[in-house]
Parts: C-alpha cells; structure tokens; sequence
C-alpha cells in the first residue's frame, strides 16, 4: 500500500519581462544565475606570472561586473557564477599556481576585502569580487582557487610534498563585501591541480532575505558529503557553481540539477559554464514546484546567459509541516529561456491518463505495484550499456500497455500509452540498473529509466539521444532499497518537464512518478536513485 508522505506545490506566472513571478505564496526573493563562456588560457600547461594570471582573470571579471549590474537593476538579492569561471581548466598543480590567493577563513575573522584591501596581499580577485557584491548590494557566489599553507590539522602527513594545499573553492560575499563563507570542493573531478580537502566541509550561510543556504560544488551533487549532509541539517536553499559535461540519457546538467530539487524537496541555484567543445550548458533556478533554466541548443550561439527569477523561501519547518500532507504534487509551470523569450509550459494535469476512469481510480486510491508476471509473456529482457553501465532492459510494443524489468532487488513497473507524432517510428525501452558505477567516478545505484532508443535495434538502447517526437503518458515506479530517488522528465531538446505527480511509501521503498500531455516528444522519464552507504563496498 502506498503511504504517502509529502506534499509539494507552488504557482507560478509569468511576467512580461521574463523573470519568475510567485502568487501571494509567502516570503520569496530574486535569485540570478549565470551561464559563462570562460575567457580561456590557451596554454593551461605553463605557468603564469602572477601579474599574466591577473591579466586574465580580470577579463572575466569584468563579465562578472556587467552581469551583477544587469541583475541588480532586474531586482536580484543574490548571483550565482559558475565553477572555474575566472580561469579555466586543464591545469597542471603547478601550472594554476599564479591564479591561487590565500583566502581567510571566515568562521574565524570577519573581513571585507573591498573596505580593507591591504590586510592581506595578493588578494586582487577576492577584492574585486567583493567591491562588486558591495557596489550591487548583492550576495554573490564564486568559484576560485585557493592556496592554504600546512598543516591545515594537526597530522603533517596529510600535506602535499610543495608545502601547501591547493584548493577547488566556492567564495560567498554579503551584499556589503564582507565575506561570509568559503568552501573547498570535495568531490573532484579529474582536477590534477586541485587536492581534495582532508575532511569534508559542510559550509553554510545566512541571508536577511532567505535565510539559510549550502553550498556545493559540480561534481558534489551526487555524493553524501556535503550534499546529503546539508540535507539533514535542514538546508533547503542551496547554491551550486558547476562546470558539468553533459551526459545523456540521465545526467545532463539541468536535469539532475531539476531531478535533485525535486526528490529533495529543496531550491538550486546553478551557474553552469557554456563550452561547446566540451560539452557544457545548462544552468537553472529550481524549486521544488518550478523552474527557470537555460539549456543551450546545438546552433545557438556560445554566449553566456543571465538568468533571474523569483524564488519562495524554503525552511526546515516548511518541510515538517509539509510532511504530515498528502501526496507530492509538483509542477504547475516549469520556464525555459531561449533565444529571444521565455518558453513557458502548459499547468501539468494531476493525473495519469491511460484511460480517464482508470487513471483516477488509480491516484484517488492506494494500490499493490504491477508484479513482473502482469508484463505479456512475449517481453524479452536484455543487457546494454546505458551510462557504462550494464542496464537489463525490456522493448515497449504497440501504443500502450504495461512492462516490468528487474535488476537485482530493484523492479521497475511501467504502465504507457504513447502517441508517435512523425514519420519515424520510435523505439524506447524500460531499463533497469542496480549496482555500483565505477567509470569516471564510484557510486552505487538504482535506477529505473524509460528511454528513446537511438535507433531501430535494441542495442540501441541505452546510447545518448537529444531529440524525439513521440508523446508517452507513462506511470513508472520502482522497488527502491534507497529514500534517496529523484526524478526527472526530459523531452526533445533537453526540454525539462515537471512530473505530474511522485509519491513513495512511507519507508521509502517503492518511488512512483506518473506524467502526461509532455509539449515534445520523449527523451528520458527517470528515478535515479543512490545507495549512498555502499559507495566504498
């Protein structure tokens, strides 16, 4: 039987100028994000002079200016840029050494940078950054690389051979300059010139307009710490630079940014960078009821990208009271910025229509989860690659039905209906995946996908797809052995939905997320979920 236990929803309309407006639904505030095209070392691999390394990164900076007054006169409280932002990538540890400043630790000094620049030297970017929170009366986050002397603890073991810690690092400044919080990234990424810290930091600070927020960096998202561990000291605002590859069919950057407010029950504030050769876009203000979010399309041109949207105050005693109601109801509008306007989807039906009647009995009453025996006896399951990983999936056949496929523990319930919309038949598949990712990053999953195969052929599956037509109503569910799930929709284009409707059992076992009338076809319908506590088994 299905217990429910949260429940979720907010209204949002849209303003003639684009930007996010709430109704009446409480305390709220003006967020920003931008999508940066870095200005680039061409030579990462030799070092700089310190005056050569500020040379450039005051070529950034000066975007930063311009887009921190831009969202100043739009009304913004608080700006997001992305990870790497002021200097690139693809350093060696000695190679960044030029770009790095020493920057004090705010739970131990109070310090503005922009009131009082010769406390400390060579601190040209931390100085410029806070004489722009502070000219804009703006909170603003930036990412920045950070060198600490050893040992930070007491064991010397842990200290580099050079002497020092070199730090990935996210800097918060008050809307008066003074800086208020410093993270060290502990998730990192390939990142030679970086060390990871030697415990993890869980960093928080306090707005007069929000409250609270956490902060985390790209690649953190998917781990505990700090990620999991803002979560259950009641962090619900969270700001996040990134520099993310997108990977399709699970983990482009607007969806598991969507797919984490969403299962969370949590706001993201997401400054991606935009680098077409390596993949880079997508950045987005989520809350658990909307979005507004940026994902650039192939043609579009490389140019960063402003985004500022009203966002209500989330708090842990919301989340309490929200718990003892019914349901997770979520989506009413979700936004995508484009080109020239804003785009804007149709208020989601509540339901599940496979059949009207049967759709509401289904949601109106608690209800046992289809077994594997209810999928037609012709289903072939079979193995492919989704994400290097070895995924059992099973076809769908005709225009609607039902389909079961289980991987270990984990089972993943289908029931569909699809509309093919063009001349190109459409093959998409149920997959399932329980297990523990070890390419380019180890962490154990669960997940059940329904997905667009590439092509014609079932070893099609699973391969990444950015376009589709078909429309598919779908109620998808899993056996979870994981609370931690969070869904996501992604139709053509990377065209975010929000579903309809999510619901688990108290427990936490089974997921269920149901969705229909998607406005493009069908790319991606996902719970993916983390067993973050067999990481290391």
């Amino acid at each position: 039987m299905i217990t429910l236990v949260t429940s979720f929803c907010l209204c949002f309309s849209l303003a003639a100028n684009g930007e996010k407006l709430t109704e009446s639904i409480g305390p709220s505030y003006i967020a920003a994000v931008f999508e940066h095209r870095v200005v680039l070392n061409p030579e990462p691999h030799l070092e700089l002079s310190r005056s050569a390394a500020l040379e450039h990164m005051q070529k950034n900076l000066d975007v930063y200016e311009e887009q921190a007054a831009l969202a100043s006169v739009r009304g913004a409280q608080i700006i997001v840029f992305p990870e790497d932002g002021l200097q690139g990538f693809n350093f060696s540890r000695s190679s960044i050494t030029g770009y790095l400043e020493t920057i004090p630790d705010p739970q131990r000094e109070s310090w503005n940078p922009c009131t009082q620049p010769y406390r400390y030297t060579n601190t040209e970017v931390l100085q410029r950054l806070s004489c722009m929170a502070r000219q804009y009366k703006l909170y603003l986050v930036a990412n920045m690389g950070d060198l600490q002397p050893c040992p930070l603890i007491p064991d010397p073991s842990t200290c580099p051979p050079d002497g020092h810690w070199q730090f990935n690092t996210d800097v918060v400044f008050r809307s008066d300059g003074l800086l208020t919080a410093r993270y060290h990234k502990h998730n990192l990424y390939f990142e030679n010139a970086f060390d990871q810290p030697p415990s993890p930091e869980v960093i928080t600070f306090d707005t007069p307009f929000a409250g609270q927020f956490g902060v985390l960096t790209c690649f953190d998202i998917l781990f505990h710490n700090p990620t999991v561990t803002l979560l259950k000291r009641g962090v619900r605002q969270l700001v996040y630079p990134t520099a993310w590859m997108n990977q399709l069919p699970l983990l482009a950057a607007v969806q598991f940014q969507q797919a984490l407010s969403l299962g969370a029950q949590v706001s993201v504030l997401a400054a991606n960078i935009r680098s077409d050769p390596l993949g880079m876009t997508g950045s987005g203000i989520f809350s658990p009821g909307s979005a507004l979010f940026h994902h650039a399309r192939t043609g579009e041109p490389e140019e960063g990208r402003l985004l500022v949207g009203r966002v209500p105050v989330l708090n842990s005693i919301g989340l309490e009271k929200k718990r003892t109601m019914e349901g997770i109801q979520v989506g009413e509008k979700l936004q995508r910025e484009v080109e020239s306007d804003s785009w804007s989807a149709k208020p989601l039906e509540s339901g599940y229509c496979l059949a009207e009647e049967r759709c509401k009995e289904s949601l109106a009453t608690p209800h046992s989860s289809p077994s594997p025996s209810s999928s037609p006896s012709h289903s072939i399951t079979f193995v492919a690659s989704m994400m290097y990983d070895p995924f059992s999936f099973v076809v769908l056949e005709g225009l609607e039905g039902k389909r079961t496929v289980c991987d270990g523990p984990l089972c993943c319930h289908l029931q569909f209906k699809r509309s093919p919309q063009g001349e190109h038949e459409e093959l998409y598949a149920l997959g399932a995946f329980t297990g523990t990712h070890t390419v380019n990053g180890r962490y154990a999953l669960q997940v059940c996908a329904l997905v667009r195969c590439a092509g014609s052929e079932a070893n099609s599956c699973g391969q990444e797809v950015e376009e589709a037509e078909s429309r598919v109503d779908f109620l998808l569910e899993g056996t979870f052995g994981t609370r931690h799930v969070y869904p996501s929709v992604l139709t053509s284009g990377l065209v975010l939905e929000q579903p309809a409707l999510v619901e688990r059992t108290a427990d936490g076992g089974v997921f269920r997320m149901s969705h229909s009338g998607t406005t493009g076809g069908l790319v991606t319908a996902c719970l993916y979920g983390r067993l973050y506590d067999q990481d290391n088994v």
